[in-house]
């Protein structure tokens, strides 16, 4: 008897379950990923982080779910893109434009430390909760670079680089020993952006005037207390306090659900059909390389390898069920090759198929290059992008070797055999072959952008020479199409084609384990596409060997100083 009471009371629990009110939790102290894991060392280290996807489709489907009483996101912690913030912000306004709760709570918005880009997400919620410890770092953006000329000169370490042109500024840690005029306005610019960005979302989120905004942040930061009496938050309490206040909102009864968990359940309960037209998704993520996607296991971000991106769109592009490609970029660049590889395909698909491209955090240098070439290019105003142009170089070592006491020789056959060694310069022959280079990359990037944004060459060049824009300016120069993120981007591919709003979506590439299990027949077949761990990467040294003229990074780079604070 009491076991059958105890199967009947856990089948009542079950059923009761499925019927509950439903509280969607979402927990970003860790922070998102962008797309799919690129090899099986990436999916081990992403086991606990949601997928950006995820929570967006997740969002978007429980819209619609009347069992969906509200959703509550924990926010802090690791920081978040700012591109990716502003996803974020607008999946959340449409859920809560729904009739949905939304409730966000931190434990501080920086501890002694800065919190604005975390503290502008939050501002998208109906209720915004801090912990009465908390603080709220509203500082405003900085950026800040460090130059390290006068050192190396002290260490006997030379720079020989050249660059096209001036705002292209990835080399001048190394060459400059201050800011360059034209890398003071364009930095200077990209904050003024941001922040008027910044300002009228928490403007509109708190319901306050944005010359208050922007007095507050002139003011900031704030301990708790000073947060409520100011408007920016509605009240202090700690987590078990937020979810008593949400529980009595949402019912009693209401059930608490990763939000990721009810994406993929979702996802399960409406499986599409195998043969169901639908839109590809192709994620293109890090450093851009020739070769395979894939990471180092010593380290180090994940790599955009021209190999799986071209091998993706080659088999979305034959799928004869997939009526559209959206081309996910979020990438600083890399290899000009790589990038050129990956135009290519994007060029022939988009003879085929419409493609759509959805940027990042980043689309700049080699990926906006990879990404000129789309039907329409869709940027977040946060999403850093442009930065048409190129830079090569190398450090010079002949002068520190020399105080070290090692010596070297070379023996050559050619007269420009050992012209990349880095214990010597550059002949001026050498420099001729270098600035060939650069020309002829540059000339073929702004061609390609000319041809592509339908701008005169003369209007291009104004726009490239390095310089980088925020979406919104990108925008507003014609150098991307709209501003959206991902899921605008699915829904504009969607209607292109005719589709239905929920026509299925289908990551490439698409492999089944057999598939991987076997390896692929050649170049042609789509498990060409398999990512795999690079061996021969620089691991956590990689941005750092790309700017001092190593090959693993590429001539088309963003600087890794480009991160918001």
């Amino acid at each position: 008897m009491d076991a059958g009471k105890a199967i009947f009371d856990t089948v009542g629990k079950l059923r009761q379950r499925r019927t509950a009110p439903l509280v969607l939790e979402l927990d970003l102290t860790e922070g998102l990923t962008e797309g799919p894991p690129a090899d099986p060392l990436a999916a081990v280290l992403s086991m606990r982080k949601p997928r950006l996807a995820d929570v967006l489709s997740g969002l978007k489907r429980a819209r619609q779910d009347p069992r969906v009483k509200a959703l509550v996101v924990k926010i802090g912690g690791n920081p978040l893109g700012f591109a990716m913030v502003q996803e974020l912000r607008q999946a959340v306004i449409r859920f809560r434009a729904a009739g949905k709760l939304t409730v966000a709570y931190a434990e501080t918005f920086g501890e002694f430390s800065g919190g604005t880009v975390p503290y502008y997400l939050a501002t998208a919620f109906e209720r915004l909760y801090l912990q009465p410890s908390g603080d709220v770092g509203l500082t405003g953006l900085a950026m800040e670079q460090r130059f390290v000329k006068g050192a190396l000169t002290r260490l006997g370490v030379g720079y020989e680089a050249g660059r096209r042109h001036e705002y292209k500024t990835a080399m001048n840690t190394f060459t400059e020993d201050r800011m360059t005029d034209a890398h003071r306005e364009s930095a200077a610019r990209l904050l003024e952006s941001l922040t008027e960005t910044v300002v009228a979302g928490i403007a509109d989120g708190r319901g306050l005037d944005p010359d208050k905004v922007r007095e507050l942040i002139d003011r900031g930061p704030f301990i708790a207390s000073e947060a409520q009496e100011a408007g920016l938050v509605d009240k202090l309490a700690y987590r078990d306090e937020v979810y008593d206040e949400l529980k009595r909102a949402a019912g009693e009864d209401a059930h608490l659900l990763y939000l990721a968990r009810y994406a993929r359940a979702a996802g399960v309960r409406k499986l599409p059909q195998p043969m169901a037209d639908g839109i590809a998704l192709v994620h293109g993520s890090g450093l851009i390389r020739t070769g395979r996607s894939g990471r180092s296991p010593l380290g180090g971000g994940g790599a955009m390898g021209s190999d799986t991106i071209a091998a993706s769109l080659r088999a979305a592009r034959r799928d004869e069920h997939i009526k559209a490609v959206v081309f996910r970029v979020d990438s600083p660049g890399g290899s000009y090759v790589a990038s050129d590889t990956i135009w290519r395909e994007v060029t022939l698909t988009r003879k085929v198929k419409p493609v759509i491209v959805s940027m990042g955090d980043y689309a700049a240098s080699g990926g906006y290059f990879v990404a000129m070439a789309a039907d329409v290019i869709m940027a977040q105003p946060g999403t850093l992008t442009g930065s048409i142009g190129v830079y090569g170089g190398k450090p010079v070592l002949s002068e520190l070797m020399e105080k070290a006491g090692i010596n070297s020789e070379l023996l050559a056959e050619g007269a420009n055999a050992g012209m990349f060694s880095l214990t010597r310069g550059f002949s001026p022959e050498q420099w001729e072959r270098v600035n060939a280079w650069l020309d002829r990359i540059y000339d073929d990037f702004v061609s390609k952008v000319a041809k592509s944004r339908d701008l005169s060459r003369e209007r291009t060049h104004e726009l490239a020479r390095g310089r980088v824009w925020t979406g919104a300016d990108a925008h507003a120069h014609g150098l991307v199409d709209e501003l959206g993120g991902l899921e605008d981007a699915l829904a504009l591919a969607r209607k292109r084609v005719g589709l239905a709003d929920d026509a299925p979506v289908r990551t490439y590439p698409r492999l089944n384990p057999l598939e991987r299990l076997r390896g692929p027949e050649s170049s042609e077949d789509k498990a060409a596409a398999l990512a795999r761990i690079r061996l021969d990467a620089w691991g956590p040294l990689a941005r750092l060997s790309a700017e001092l003229g190593l090959p693993a990074g590429g001539p088309l780079l963003l600087p890794s100083w480009y991160r918001i604070s």
